[in-house]
């Protein structure tokens, strides 16, 4: 399984969303192809641009809760202040990504931003 995570800054456009993911894509060397799904905060599981990047790519979005997101969290590479704030952890994008691919799973590396909009890549399993 291999999850974006993604982080945004309210009410960030799809556009910037879906640019954050095809730049942590390339960066990754992966075309959108090997993503299975998208992933998010329970407080980002509203922002309209996340919900429209989901439906543009046809992938399922899930919303991770705060105790999987807060279990995640001693294993991001990223570390905001703004996001340890609101969400209580240093990386949304990055503990959304991890949690979501599963216990086992690995960053591919720390998080890409693009404008308003932060997307980090996690497969599941033990690292290659």
């Amino acid at each position: 399984m291999m999850v974006a995570g993604i982080g945004c800054r309210k009410g960030a456009a799809h556009e910037d969303i879906l640019s954050a993911i095809e730049t942590a894509l390339e960066a990754h060397g992966l075309a959108v192809t090997a993503l299975t799904a998208l992933a998010t905060a329970t407080l980002k599981r509203d922002e309209l641009g996340i919900l429209a990047a989901a439906r543009r790519l046809d992938l399922p979005l899930l919303v991770i809760d705060d105790a999987a997101l807060g279990s995640a969290a001693p294993r991001t590479l990223s570390h905001s202040q703004a996001s340890q704030q609101a969400a209580g952890t240093p990386s949304v994008s990055e503990a959304s990504a991890l949690a979501a691919a599963g216990e086992g799973s690995s960053l591919l590396g720390p998080r890409m931003i693009v404008g308003p909009a932060t997307c980090a890549i996690a497969t599941s399993g033990a690292p290659a």
